[in-house]
């Protein structure tokens, strides 16, 4: 087991969820071509903004998950701050997803959903 982890959380949607799962929970898919970056985020409550503002358009489901990577993996990438304090997150290049994904400890888990207004909200 790896001394030290980092706990990072990423907003996604239906479909990149069912790609997750489908890799044992242990991997996040490839990035789509017109996605030059991996965004994984630094605090729960930045992944919640997304998952129930921009994740619901069109009365989808968005979903938090959260995960561990090992500190020493994210030595070499900067920490940006996109807004406000809590609006923190990594900018991985979508070259550098699998070995992002090398550095996963254990497994991504869902820790909440979030359905557009009026549709409920579960936490899981």
């Amino acid at each position: 087991m790896h001394a030290s982890t980092t706990t990072l959380y990423r907003p996604v949607g239906q479909a990149e969820l069912d790609l997750i799962a489908a890799s044992g929970s242990r991997r996040f898919p490839p990035r789509l071509p017109d996605q030059p970056i991996f965004y994984p985020v630094c605090n729960e409550a930045y992944a919640v903004q997304i998952a129930s503002r921009w994740n619901t358009a069109q009365g989808a489901v968005g979903y938090v998950t959260r995960f561990e990577v090992r500190s020493d993996f994210l030595t070499k990438y900067d920490v940006h701050v996109v807004g406000s304090k809590i609006h923190a997150e990594y900018w991985i290049p979508a070259e550098e997803l699998e070995a992002f994904n090398d550095a996963i400890v254990g497994t991504i888990e869902v820790i909440s959903e979030h359905r557009a207004e009026g549709q409920g909200k579960s936490e899981t």
